[in-house]
Formats: structure tokens, sequence, C-alpha cells
């Protein structure tokens, strides 16, 4: 009786650690000086965890009659995936500091969340109101169905997204930030720019 105890016992501690392992697993971070002072266009894709998808697109367009057209689409379903018990997503120390021109983060801890940043810049001759060919459409879709998860009972579950207050500091320009903590999530930016030349 004792050697089943002492099995069970075993075996919950196993069950333990691989749980714990997973929620180390789910923690995505971006610090110390990760792009301090660059400069120009930046695209992080940073997933911890199942079934993630993330995308950062970007379009530019320059002359008399320049348009852009810019699309995407991400799906996924009838995902099986575990949850982790934690989940976590920060920007800290000094990243991006002092950076300039367009940043576009995906940070997604979990399973199954889709992210995604799009950017279209045109500069024509027609003003704003007269550059019908430009156009930007995305979607983000993620499912949720049949989702197993694998807490212990009794353990409870945290989620935890953060940008602490040393990062970004100086940046100039365009900032797409996506941070998920947790699953079956969707998120995502979209900035369309159109300019036209000064006289």
């Amino acid at each position: 009786m004792l050697a089943c105890v002492v099995a069970l016992l075993a075996g919950q501690a196993r069950a333990d650690d691989y749980t714990d392992m997973l929620g180390y697993l789910a923690q995505t971070r971006i610090e110390d000086r990760v792009l301090a002072g660059a400069s120009g266009v930046m695209a992080v894709n940073m997933a911890a965890g199942d079934l993630n998808q993330q995308a950062n697109l970007h379009a530019l367009a320059i002359g008399d009659a320049a348009s852009v057209q810019l699309s995407a689409s991400q799906k996924r379903s009838q995902d099986v995936y575990d949850t982790p018990l934690h989940a976590s997503a920060r920007i800290g120390g000094s990243a991006l500091s002092g950076a300039s021109g367009i940043a576009s983060i995906n940070q997604a801890s979990g399973s199954g969340n889709a992210e995604q940043n799009a950017v279209s810049l045109v500069q024509a001759q027609q003003s704003t109101r007269e550059a019908p060919g430009s156009s930007l459409s995305t979607s983000a879709f993620a499912s949720a169905e049949r989702q197993r998860t694998r807490n212990p009972a009794g353990r409870t579950a945290s989620r935890n997204v953060a940008v602490e207050a040393t990062a970004l500091r100086g940046f100039e320009g365009v900032l797409q930030l996506n941070q998920i903590a947790g699953s079956a999530n969707e998120t995502g930016n979209q900035l369309l720019l159109s300019i036209s030349p000064g006289p």
C-alpha cells in the first residue's frame, strides 16, 4: 500500500513539473537593449505556445499615380491544444529606446492566437481623397473549438501583459503593438496613410 502511495505522489510530482514547464514556455519577453536606437522598419514576431499565427505587413508606393493594395488573411479552425497555467508577455529594459521609424510587434504567450500588423503608405500627386486605388484589408481569426485544458485542480491560472516604464523611451514614429497572454485571442493594427507631395 505504501508503494502505491509513493508511486501516486511521484506521478503527481511529474505532472506538476510538466505543468510548470509549460508555464515557463508560455512566457515571452523583449528586454535589455533590443532594437534600442534602431531606425527604419522593424518587425518582430514572438510566440510561446501552440498554433499561434502572426504577421507584419508593410507596403510603400511613390509616384504620380501611385497606389497600393495590401491584403492578408489568417485562419485556423478546430484546433486542439493545451492552455498554459501561467502566460505572460512583457517588454522591458531599454527595448526600443530612442528608436525611430515603423515598429510592428506581435507578442503572444498561449495557444491558438492570431495577431496582425499592417501599414500601407502612399505618396502620389492626387490628394488623399482622390486616391481610390489605395486599400488595406486584413483579417485575423482564431478558433477555440475543441480546446482542452490540463490545469490541475486547485491551481490558479495567471495572464499578464506589460510594457515597463523603462522601455520605448524616446521612440518616434509609428508603433504597432499586439500583446496577448492567453488562448484563442485575435488582435490587429492597421494604418493606411496617403500623402500628397508639397509644392
